[in-house]
């Protein structure tokens, strides 16, 4: 199961208290204070980790709670410090602020940490009270509490290339042509329902590419399932557009592939400026099959868009048509 997002509750170790005692030793008729220190509480922390992919541990476990400190004792005996509570999550994990939406980190890069909640500092034992004008100090410190706070965890995955396209452009069967990965492939709407990530190899170079849910007009008010997953786009530097010249409008007719073009930059638009600028490749798959010679829409619709900048090819990800140069030609983008 992939989970993106997840509210949780985080609540640090109060640190442990201070001990109040006297040194009682057999011909030590006058011992002085040797209250030891509490322990400091443990912190709730979190780290990224190229090993994670998903929030999904934060879907059963929403409150974490560090232990305390433990309590100074006699001899000058410090309290151990509480243990931290450490969670790896996903390289892309963003920590939000549930109240003001603020940004609190964006934890981007391998091993990179972030504190939800500081462990609080051990109270001084009554040793450290000791003094010129007071020799026998009677009190000592309590332990401070720790912090706490509720936050959301939001995953945005990291990927050079983000696919997108209407359902069944044939976003699965490319990624699983260039890349490792094995998406679920099948010829009906939405059968990619969550993201997948693969590694494409190509010559001297490689680059992550993300596979997003196939959007639907609506989708940035909430219809079908790419408002969950427009977000992970906006950590891609490019965008590979997968158009079918093959599907079909609601009357059954070839639809123009300009509309289904339009239809998802609409989409993106609605949800980001920052999305909808992001660099654009416009491939139209399914190359491998015959293209009534007589019907010029796919054609009249690649001029077009040649017109207005972007770079299209024509691809099948079966027979691997211009594959190879479309991947060259992101490589060169890349570096």
């Amino acid at each position: 199961m992939f989970i993106d997002e997840v509210k949780v509750y985080a609540r640090a170790g109060k640190g442990g208290a201070g001990a109040v005692h006297f040194r009682r030793e057999k011909y030590v008729p006058e011992g002085g204070p040797d209250g030891g220190d509490g322990g400091k509480g443990g912190s709730v922390i979190l780290i990224a980790d190229t090993g994670k992919r998903t929030l999904l541990d934060f879907q059963y476990k929403k409150d974490l709670i560090a232990k305390q400190g433990g309590n100074g004792g006699k001899n000058r005996k410090d309290g151990g410090s509480g243990d931290d509570l450490v969670f790896k999550v996903p390289i892309g994990t963003q920590v939000i602020n549930p109240e003001t939406k603020e940004i609190l980190v964006d934890l981007d890069y391998h091993e990179k940490s972030f504190s939800l909640a500081t462990g609080g500092q051990g109270g001084k034992g009554n040793y450290f009270f000791k003094s010129a004008t007071n020799r026998v100090p009677e009190y000592a410190q309590p332990g401070k509490p720790g912090t706490e706070g509720e936050f959301i965890l939001s995953l945005k995955l990291l990927a050079d290339v983000g696919l997108l396209g209407l359902p069944n452009a044939g976003k699965s069967t490319f990624l699983s042509s260039v890349t490792t990965a094995k998406p679920k492939i099948a010829s009906y709407p939405f059968t990619t329902l969550d993201p997948n990530l693969g590694v494409v190899k190509q010559k001297n170079f490689s680059f992550v590419i993300a596979d997003i849910p196939g959007l639907i007009p609506g989708a940035h008010k909430g219809k079908g399932l790419g408002i969950n997953f427009l977000k992970h786009l906006e950590r891609n530097s490019i965008l590979l557009h997968l158009i079918d010249p093959y599907a079909l409008d609601e009357t059954g007719e070839l639809k123009d592939p300009l509309k289904s073009f339009n239809e998802i930059n609409n989409e993106l638009n609605e949800f980001s400026e920052k999305l909808s600028s992001k660099t654009q490749i416009i491939c139209f798959t399914k190359a491998d099959l015959n293209v009534d010679t007589e019907n010029n829409t796919v054609k009249e619709a690649m001029s077009v868009l040649k017109k207005e900048g972007f770079q299209v090819f024509e691809i099948s990800s079966v027979s691997r048509k211009n594959i190879d140069t479309l991947l060259d030609y992101i490589g060169k983008l890349l570096t």
